[in-house]
């Protein structure tokens, strides 16, 4: 039997998608009613329909074979150029579908067409009107979009006209008497799935110039050929920006009214007072008249040179205006992301909307509830990172980067009760609580009006001097297409197919190096040509290029087809083509292995069920209070003392009520001047307790992240407690009044001789278990130089309070006594840090914070700052690159520790190295055998490297001009890489495989492998070797990894199994080796040479336990110089920060980065 003819995919789309000629019905120019004679009324409007449609293919896949060249088109539907059939009388032309031949694309209607292209109507006029342009955009049920430009112009009615019926004379049944002078209007619409508006207009424009001088026979000629062309035009991928609307709806930004194009009201509600006034700034500072704007350039008198001239001035204003769009939507949604659950893709819209003031409250309810703010949500649980979350990560204050680092709850800085304080009178702060007084008599601040004189309106008095946009416009770059001379005559198509190419490629050849997102367009349309030409593997190799230019422009489904299209014979070619290969892996075969990913959208919701454990875990994580498990689960056994272990609904309720109202009780702290003037500008008050009278006056003990003091009454001031750091005893007591007992909190600290005393009552014990946890959290993070203690502590003591809120008196001291984690483990297991590691630790940090479990930290890399001169200031800080697992990399401004950016993938797989290349890329090799390359100005993932076949284990970097990376996976294959244009210039492969680590040293490359450490030459000639049997006879072990000391002329190794260290003389490998013995280790990870030291990494005892350990070993003395307990977890990764620290990151047992001075 005969194979079965593949399937063949769908063309992308040319720059046409239909044209179609539009004119007066031939029964609408019957009668008397035409003529416009004297004294004759205004004319009845005439009928529009569709005379012709023109869609592509224009030249079919038989004519390309009869002409004995390659099929033109690889479409599922054959698709025609139809013109309609003129000579069959109809009756109601075009009242039902179109004939079978005419193949109409998706969201064009051919039936409400000529209302579109005659928006006012259609008249024939004694002289003839001037051509005129608009606009379409159609809209199918799904909102799927097609573009159309209609022009429209005007015929003489002739007596000869054959316009209707491809006759030589038209023979009308009537009398055609007085129809001279008439001007009949058609119209031609061409529709494109982009919106190109101005190009089409520009083609339009040219084809008028030959539809005004041709004859009528000759039109459809003309508008096919000119159709014809049009198709023939590759389309390069389109922007990210997308606008919907469900009509046409204007607004007038000098006056803010509103007004839509129907007759329906439109009800819309005002934009927040804030986010508003600041848009209309910034719009007001614009120079929106080009004439006033250049009026200081001279003239152009080369047409091509004005018209650059003029596009460059739009371009550039149209940036500042989307800039000044797009800050609105931040201004405007850049909370969201406070109450969204990544975890569980929940969104707290309940609380959001409570965060907002109430005169904003009908527009964000009202926008809730839209089809677009669900998908802005979608792209915010899924951490996209677009324009809109670049622009509130560069535009975000410090306070909120630090806010990202932290697991305990948000409050309010004094810094912003102080800006609360001193803001401007006109605006309206955010307040949690529901009640706000006399908030109608606030008056809403007059805008400043509309400058008629075109003079740049001053807003220095608005405080809005930052608000003026520097912002440039993107570049952009010109393709000229080659000449389409015949596009109906298939030899003349294959000729400019081929032309294309070549076009194509020269101007590819003629790019920097740098120029990879231009590149990637050329890449994009460069297969797209090969594929209307028939050239589906060259299209392939087009299409894979992309991931090394700009994978975000990747056409998988287009490529999925290509590859279903393909024939026996040319599957099994591209079958021999490595590239081609993996692609086809890549985007076929692991396609339907690949998980579909969830991008559901839940609104938050109280239980209504009974809880059990993982339940609870699930609702009190959506819910925002906590994501920390190991926290929830001692939350759980809080809520259940002595009842079964499960929480029912209104337990529950009554606990979410307690942490609100108190979330909204801190909002609401209200400090004096005097007051704030004695605390730091990061400290939050936390908790206030009653006022009760105390041994150093009457007022109530506020507790902040740093001290407890007292605030005091009548006159308000503030009086010192203590800072938790000074606390040095702690005690819940009770003072005789008459014949009562009054319980009194105790507190001791290093400074004072005189106690503290405070007349608490009720309070009494629960303010002994937070000031307890809290001196605890302090102690643990002073000895372990990790803050992320006294933030748990901190989550730990608001729990508390809140447990103690919910659940009935007599017992609820004892419940929320469950949640004080660290004042028992300071009571359980004393245990010292070790002296030497306390010297040398200088800070933790916990990448990752706010999530629920810690994630290993497989890889570090540390980037110095101001590589770059095209970074900007605030970027060019130094930079910490944290791998977690699953491919996940945070990265932390090194200057102050803060996240600059919480999380992006490179894939989903386990990172296993990271290098950085030509000082503005990031290398990330993954498990998964693909190289991730991190643009660092965008901080986005767009390039792949997929040369690899096994896991990429690690990479280096030979400096040069340009660098060259070298990379090596699992099977023993190491590929050399120009950095610049991210192409192989070598690869060898090393038998045996296992290939786990690569160096560079004097111009050679060393590798490890798990029986060998070898050297070679760029070119993968042997120059030497060390193996391991010949070392180690009588035992059986591997190689882990290595480190090349090149002063010393050594070679450092740690084996599997061993607990030491072994060193080799580079001149001599045959030489017994030394061994430096690491006491107490029982598994070696990682190594780095710092200075004249070799740091290890790996496990250890340390008190009687395994822990992480680091042993720091003089490489010329070839001792241990130090031993540092580094972590609970093993130490899986080492990096050195300019040889002046060295950071350590640990597993998912505690997930943590250490920071430890380098001596």
């Amino acid at each position: 039997m005969a194979e079965a003819a593949p399937p063949h995919p769908a063309l992308p789309s040319g720059l046409l998608e239909l044209c179609a000629l539009l004119g007066p019905s031939r029964d609408s120019l019957r009668g008397p009613e035409v003529s416009l004679k004297k004294g004759v009324g205004s004319p009845s409007p005439l009928e529009p329909e569709v005379l012709s449609v023109f869609v592509p293919p224009f030249v079919t896949k038989e004519d390309s074979q009869t002409a004995g060249v390659p099929s033109a088109t690889l479409s599922k539907t054959r698709r025609r150029s139809f013109t309609k059939k003129r000579d069959k009388p109809k009756t109601e032309p075009w009242k039902g579908l179109p004939p079978e031949d005419a193949s109409v694309p998706e969201g064009v209607d051919l039936l409400a067409l000529p209302q579109l292209c005659f928006p006012g109507g259609m008249y024939v006029a004694s002289e003839p009107k001037e051509d005129c342009v608009h606009f379409l955009v159609l809209t199918d049920v799904c909102g799927n979009r097609t573009y159309g430009a209609v022009v429209q112009y005007c015929r003489p009615l002739r007596d000869d006209s054959c316009f209707y019926n491809g006759k030589a004379h038209w023979e009308p049944s009537w009398r055609t008497a007085g129809v001279a002078g008439c001007f009949v209007p058609f119209a031609v619409c061409v529709v494109s799935k982009l919106p190109y508006y101005n190009a089409l207009k520009d083609c339009l424009s040219c084809l008028l110039t030959h539809l005004k001088l041709c004859k009528d026979f000759e039109v459809d000629n003309h508008i096919k050929d000119f159709a014809a062309k049009l198709s023939l035009i590759p389309s390069p991928p389109p922007g990210p920006l997308h606008l919907e609307a469900d009509g046409l709806i204007l607004i007038n930004m000098d006056n803010g009214s509103v007004t839509c194009s129907g007759d329906r009201e439109v009800d819309v509600p005002d934009i927040p007072l804030l986010a508003a006034h600041t848009f209309i700034q910034r719009i007001q500072s614009l120079r929106l008249h080009r004439e006033l704007d250049l009026a200081h350039l001279g003239a152009s008198t080369d047409l091509n040179e004005g018209r650059a001239r003029r596009r460059a001035w739009q371009q550039n204003l149209n940036c500042q205006v989307q800039h000044a769009a797009l800050q609105l939507l931040v201004g405007i949604f850049r909370e969201v992301k406070n109450h969204l659950n990544y975890e569980h893709r929940v969104f707290n819209s309940e609380e959001f909307l409570k965060t907002r003031a109430p005169g904003d409250q009908r527009f964000y309810r009202q926008v809730l509830d839209t089809y677009m703010f669900h998908s802005f949500l979608k792209a915010r649980l899924s951490r996209r990172m677009d324009a809109f979350a670049q622009l509130d990560l560069h535009t975000q204050s410090e306070e909120d980067r630090l806010n990202g680092m932290l697991v305990s709850p948000r409050r309010p800085t004094i810094e912003k009760m102080t800006s609360r304080k001193f803001s401007p009178p006109h605006i309206v702060h955010r307040r949690m609580v529901v009640s706000m007084p006399n908030l109608q008599d606030i008056a809403i601040p007059e805008l400043p009006a509309r400058n008629s004189s075109l003079r740049q309106v001053d807003t220095t008095g608005c405080g809005s001097g930052s608000l003026a946009l520097s912002v440039s416009p993107k570049p952009t770059y010109t393709f000229k297409v080659p000449e389409i001379h015949f596009p109906l005559v298939s030899q003349c198509v294959q000729a400019y197919y081929a032309d294309c190419v070549a076009q194509l490629t020269k101007a590819m050849s003629l790019l920097a190096p740098d120029s990879s997102v231009l590149l990637a367009r050329y890449f994009y349309l460069r297969g797209a040509v090969h594929l209307m030409h028939g050239q589906l593997l060259d299209a392939l190799l087009d299409f894979q290029s992309l991931y090394k230019t700009d994978i975000r422009i990747f056409p998988a489904d287009l490529v999925r087809r290509t590859v279903r299209s393909l024939s026996g014979p040319q599957r099994a070619q591209a079958e021999r083509v490595p590239e081609l290969r993996r692609l086809i892996s890549e985007v076929v075969d692991k396609a339907g292995e690949a998980a579909k990913p969830d991008d559901r959208v839940k609104n938050f919701e109280l239980p209504k069920q009974h809880m059990q454990l993982d339940d609870f875990v699930r609702r009190v994580q959506e819910s925002g209070i906590v994501k920390d498990t190991d926290t929830i689960h001692r939350l759980f056994e809080a809520l259940t003392v002595g009842h079964q272990k499960q929480i029912d609904p209104e337990t529950f309720k009554d606990f979410y009520s307690c942490w609100k109202e108190a979330e909204a009780a801190a909002q609401e702290v209200s400090l004096p001047p005097s007051v704030m003037e004695h605390l730091d500008k990061n400290e939050c008050v936390y908790k206030l307790s009653s006022s009760v009278k105390t041994n150093r006056g009457v007022g109530k003990i506020a507790m902040t992240q740093k001290r407890l003091f007292l605030l005091t009454e009548g006159r308000p001031g503030y009086v010192e407690i203590s800072t938790f750091r000074n606390i040095e005893e702690v005690r819940s007591t009770t003072v005789a009044f008459l014949l009562l007992r009054i319980p009194t909190l105790k507190i001791k600290t290093v400074s004072k001789k005189e106690a503290f005393e405070a007349n608490l009552k009720t309070e009494c014990d629960l303010w002994h278990l937070m000031v307890k946890e809290m001196w605890a959290g302090k102690k643990l993070a002073d000895d372990h130089k990790d803050p992320q203690y006294i933030q748990q502590a901190l989550t730990h003591v608001l729990l508390m309070d809140a447990v103690v809120g919910t659940l009935p008196s007599p017992g609820a001291i004892y419940a929320a006594s469950k949640l004080s984690y660290f004042d028992r483990m300071k009571n359980e297991m004393p245990t010292a840090v070790p002296k030497t590691t306390s010297e040398t630790l200088k800070h933790k940090i916990n990448p990752s914070a706010g999530e629920t479990l810690p994630h290993a930290v497989d890889v570090l890399l540390y980037t110095p700052g101001h590589l770059d001169p095209a970074e900007k200031v605030e970027d060019a800080h130094p930079k910490l690159w944290c791998a977690l697992s699953e491919g996940k990399v945070t990265v932390f401004d090194a200057s102050s520790w803060a996240a600059h950016q919480h999380c992006f993938r490179a894939g989903n797989s386990q990172v296993n190295c990271m290098v950085m290349a030509e000082q503005n890329q990031v290398w990330v090799g993954s498990e998964d055998s693909v190289i991730y390359i991190i643009n660092v100005h965008s901080m986005s993932c767009n390039k792949q490297l997929t040369d690899h076949r096994s896991s990429v284990t690690d990479l280096a970097v030979q400096s040069g001009t340009p660098s060259k990376v070298y990379s090596s996976s699992t099977d023993g294959t190491i590929l050399a890489w120009n950095a610049s244009t991210l192409r192989v210039t070598n690869r060898f492969q090393l038998p045996g495989g296992r290939l786990s680590s690569i160096s560079l040293h004097d111009g050679c490359l060393w590798c490890c492998t798990g029986n060998r450490i070898v050297a070679m030459t760029s070119s993968g000639l042997l120059c030497q070797e060390l193996r391991i049997s010949e070392n180690f006879k009588d035992i059986s072990t591997s190689f882990l990894s290595f480190q090349l000391l090149p002063e010393q002329e050594q070679l450092w190794a740690a084996c599997a199994g061993l607990d030491s260290i072994y060193t080799w003389s580079l001149k001599d490998l045959t030489r017994r080796p030394q061994a430096v013995r690491l006491q107490d280790c029982s598994e070696v990870t990682c190594m780095i040479t710092v200075k004249k030291q070799i740091w290890v990494g790996g496990t250890g005892l340390a008190q009687g336990k395994s822990k992480g350990k680091i042993y720091v070993i003089d490489a010329e003395r070839k001792t241990v110089e130090k031993e540092l307990v580094a972590h609970v977890d093993t130490v899986k990764t080492l990096c050195s920060a300019e040889d002046r620290y060295v950071l350590s990151g640990s597993g998912r047992g505690e997930g943590k980065i250490a920071i430890w001075k380098v001596e």
